[in-house]
Order: structure tokens, then sequence, then C-alpha cells
């Protein structure tokens, strides 16, 4: 059975990504008319370039999280259905966004997963490693929102994975051809990159260990 004909809402969580998030918001105006940026206690002009652009921007006064901010967007839209996007896409167009919400549209899928595929060796690498951690989704707000712990998660994409499980939901992977992202190397410089990436990593890979050490199955 389709959902509600009702235009999809895109929602991104951005933390300093000044140069990139504008245009990934204008290309998600050619998709529909409510984008929002949730921006995570960015300390850069994240917040104005996002505004500017074209987003309802939602403005943290502290960095909380990938799904704290994320959490905080959801709740800024009533939109049946949100399209997540990254602040930091190269290569975006709106037929990649009606890629990922066309399944969830149509009922075929409870989410589509976005992978990339001929953006760049390193973020296709990367993607193609772990790509239950994609940051590009379809899904309905309301099932979103009710994925445990989803605002207390820095990166909730292990929490996502294990509600998909939990509930049974109909998910499949859908190719994002030649769209990539900036590496964090590149953003932050070497250094900075590698250590944003590692302390991502473990918070990553460590979810099962502390959701079973906080009492969670």
């Amino acid at each position: 059975m389709s959902v509600s004909a009702s235009s999809p809402a895109v929602v991104i969580a951005a933390f300093n990504e000044e140069d990139t998030v504008a245009e990934v918001v204008r290309v998600a105006r050619t998709f529909t008319s409510e984008v929002v940026v949730a921006s995570d206690g960015s300390v850069d002009d994240t917040a104005r370039v996002a505004r500017e652009a074209g987003a309802v921007v939602v403005d943290l006064p502290q960095n909380v999280g990938k799904g704290g901010a994320l959490h905080a967007a959801l709740l800024a839209t009533r939109a049946e259905v949100v399209v997540l996007l990254d602040a930091d896409l190269t290569g975006l167009s709106a037929e990649h966004l009606r890629t990922l919400s066309d399944p969830v549209l149509r009922g075929e899928l409870d989410m589509s997963i976005g992978v990339f595929e001929g953006g760049g060796f390193v973020t296709d690498w990367g993607n193609k490693l772990t790509p239950h951690l994609s940051g590009q989704r379809a899904c309905r707000r309301e099932w979103l929102l009710a994925v445990p712990d989803l605002a207390a998660e820095r990166w909730p994409e292990p929490a996502i994975t294990r509600h998909l499980k939990a509930t049974g939901a109909r998910w499949a992977y859908v190719e994002l051809p030649n769209v990539a992202q900036v590496v964090k190397e590149k953003k932050r410089g070497f250094w900075g990159g590698a250590k944003a990436r590692t302390k991502m990593y473990v918070s990553l890979l460590t979810y099962r260990a502390r959701r079973r050490k906080n009492g969670g199955a």
C-alpha cells in the first residue's frame, strides 16, 4: 500500500559544514519545498548558509551528535516520509532523491539506504565496506522517531539497523551513481580528520557493548 501523496521532507544533520551544506540544500529544494537542517552546535557559518539556500534551520546551541541533531530536525517537520542526507555530499541530484524516496512512497519498502557508485574511490570503497552505516536514507518519519535512543546516539546508524531487524521492516540498498562525500581528512586536515574518523568508528563499533552495559538487549 502506498503512503500519503504529501511531499517528502529532506532532513540534514550538519556540524561545521559551511563549505558544502548550501549546495546540498539547493539540490534538495529542487526535489521538495521542505528542507530542514539541524546545525549541531556548529561554530562556522553552517546555519547561515543553509538558511540562505532555502532550508528551515534548527540551530542547536551545542554539539549533541548526529542522532540528537537528526531527532531535532525530525521534530521540525510533519512530513510523513523523510529523506535523510549528509551535509557534505557532492554530485547529488534530484534524481538521486527520487531513487531513495520512491520505493517508500510506493509502499514497497519501509526504508531505502543509499550506497555510492562511481563517485570516487575513497568514498565508494568506504560506503561499500560498511553500507549499513550510510547516512543517505528514506523512511517514514514516525518509524524513525520510534528508534530507541535515537537522540542519544552520537552516530545513530547502528540503532537504526537494530530497529530495522526488531520491527521486521522491509529495506533495501539502492545505488546513488556519481555521489560522493568530502572526506574528513580534506575538511579538517589529515590528523584532525583521522582523529574524527577514529572517534566515529569507535562509537559505531561499540554500540552493542554500550547497549549491553546499559541493560539493553
